[in-house]
């Protein structure tokens, strides 16, 4: 995908952007986690400025990446880290990507690309 920051994404795409199902983001925009602008329509859109922020927060999220590693590294399961931090699947997913060799299903490390 190749947007610039200004463009308004759609839940399926938004969906995509975090790693999660559509349905979990009408979830979170009616939890309030998701601020969604409405078509004329009534279809839900998300700026895409706002999601980069959600998933690049102020503070550091280094020692957070080490943390979430050794926990994946000492056997959690990546949805066991996930909510430990309070993050979505698909964010500690990429995020242990970036910082760990992923397990897959069985235990077995992947080789990492």
């Amino acid at each position: 995908m190749s947007f610039s920051d200004d463009d308004l994404l759609k839940p399926r795409e938004v969906a995509e952007f975090f790693g999660v199902r559509p349905t979990t983001i009408a979830r979170w925009a009616r939890e309030g986690k998701l601020t969604p602008l409405y078509t004329p329509g009534g279809h839900r859109r998300y700026h895409r400025a706002t999601l980069l922020a959600i998933l690049a927060p102020e503070t550091p999220e280094q020692p957070m990446a080490e943390d979430a590693a050794r926990l994946y590294d000492q056997g959690s399961t990546i949805r066991q880290v996930a909510q430990k931090f309070g993050t979505s699947y698909g964010v500690m997913r990429r995020l242990l990507h970036e910082n760990t060799t992923l397990r897959r299903r069985g235990g077995l490390p992947s080789h990492r690309s």
